[in-house]
């Protein structure tokens, strides 16, 4: 096995070194993921990035940057006790930085998880216009939202990192200066434990969310469409031609959306008579969770029949979104190497509804001075013999 390096911060220029100091040129670690902790070290409007370790008693292996807060390699154990990759991302800082790759790999989305309708927000009276980067609708924060900032982090032992970004008021044209915060925390059952807070001095929206694209086989060369997908939500919301919510909440019965039990992601995904189905692209919708915002309580499950490995997604958000990774065209090449095709990513998006700002009978996600946000993810993994 592969020694994994917690890595740090560091200031532009500074000199590297990841052992004491000899007069030895030694050769470079890398991490159980086959990640070279340098590639990671470099500068994005001035700030630095770096790539920071988690590991755990059994073995497995979580690294995150904090260019955009992403989580970048997850390694976890298979059913034969063999280590896999299983989410999608890039060899190196640079490949994320949006003038290489528009690219939402493992980030923590701010301001505003999902679109927001022609970017129009109201608050107390005023109408305020976001940027228009996605059918004309504000999608995860706009066009420059936290997944292309660099935020400051502190990694206070070998299983937490802590992230934090100071977004100005005007963000985006967002309102308010926010404080927000993303902890990671590697558990010793095997879950990424992702808590989120943020605060502000001015009323303004708030929805994150974390947007790693899971690919269970361990083998980004093949699709997720084999992958046995369990959503415990009886309801969702639909969506016209430009993926925005319609107001609408709708029973899944009957219908390909509906996942309240087990069945592989690809069973339906190509039914395009079904016109949630064409306008998705196959699926990109939120689903309205029946745990009633317990995060005790499994939203989600997915599980690779070829890999054994099994991955359960609590929150204490009222929805999950889940996108297939419809729109991955083989023009992205990750790591190792390999090019991403059509469906060879699955996201498991905890938050609120898309587009509440404009949806006031839906969970609010506005916040207030005086009040903290706050929003409770685990990806709890296992392997099924």
């Amino acid at each position: 096995m592969i020694k994994a390096t917690r890595t740090f911060m560091m200031l532009a220029g500074a000199a590297i070194a990841f052992t004491a100091c000899n007069t030895t040129k030694e050769a470079p670690q890398t991490t159980l993921s086959g990640l070279d902790p340098q590639n990671f070290i470099g500068e994005y409007e001035g700030k630095a990035t770096a790539l920071y370790t988690l590991k755990n008693a059994n073995g497995m292996e979580v690294c995150v940057t904090n260019f955009g807060g992403r989580i970048v390699s997850i390694m976890v154990p298979d059913r034969n006790g063999d280590f896999k990759d299983v989410v999608l991302g890039f060899d190196s800082v640079q490949a994320y930085f949006p003038e290489n790759n528009q690219s939402d790999f493992g980030a923590s989305i701010g301001r505003y998880a999902n679109r927001i309708n022609q970017g129009k927000i109201v608050i107390d009276g005023d109408t305020i216009q976001l940027p228009q980067n996605n059918f004309g609708h504000c999608l995860h924060g706009g066009p420059t939202g936290w997944q292309y900032k660099v935020y400051s982090a502190e990694q206070p032992n070998d299983s937490t990192v802590v992230l934090t970004m100071d977004s100005p008021d005007g963000d985006n044209n967002f309102p308010g200066n926010v404080k927000a915060q993303v902890t990671y925390t590697l558990t010793g059952d095997n879950a990424i434990d992702i808590a989120y807070k943020a605060t502000t001095d001015n009323p303004t929206y708030i929805n994150m969310t974390n947007h790693s694209y899971f690919n269970l086989n361990g083998d980004p060369t093949q699709p997720i469409t084999n992958n046995i997908l369990t959503v415990n939500a009886s309801r969702f919301t639909p969506v016209d031609a430009t993926y925005m919510t319609t107001g609408e909440i709708l029973d899944v019965k009957d219908t390909p959306m509906d996942f309240t039990t087990a069945k592989e992601v690809g069973a339906q995904i190509e039914e395009v008579d079904f016109e949630q189905i064409k306008f998705g692209n196959g699926y990109d919708h939120n689903w309205v969770l029946d745990t009633n915002r317990d995060a005790g309580q499994v939203a989600a499950t997915l599980y690779s029949p070829t890999t054994g490995i099994q991955l359960e997604v609590l929150t204490d958000e009222p929805g999950i979104q889940v996108y297939t990774g419809n729109f991955l065209d083989g023009t992205v090449t990750g790591k190792k190497g390999i090019v991403y095709q059509q469906r060879t990513g699955i996201c498991l998006e905890t938050q609120k509804y898309p587009d509440t700002p404009n949806k006031p009978e839906w969970p609010s996600a506005l916040l207030n001075p005086g009040e903290t946000y706050t929003s409770h993810c685990i990806f709890r993994f296992s392997a099924v013999k």
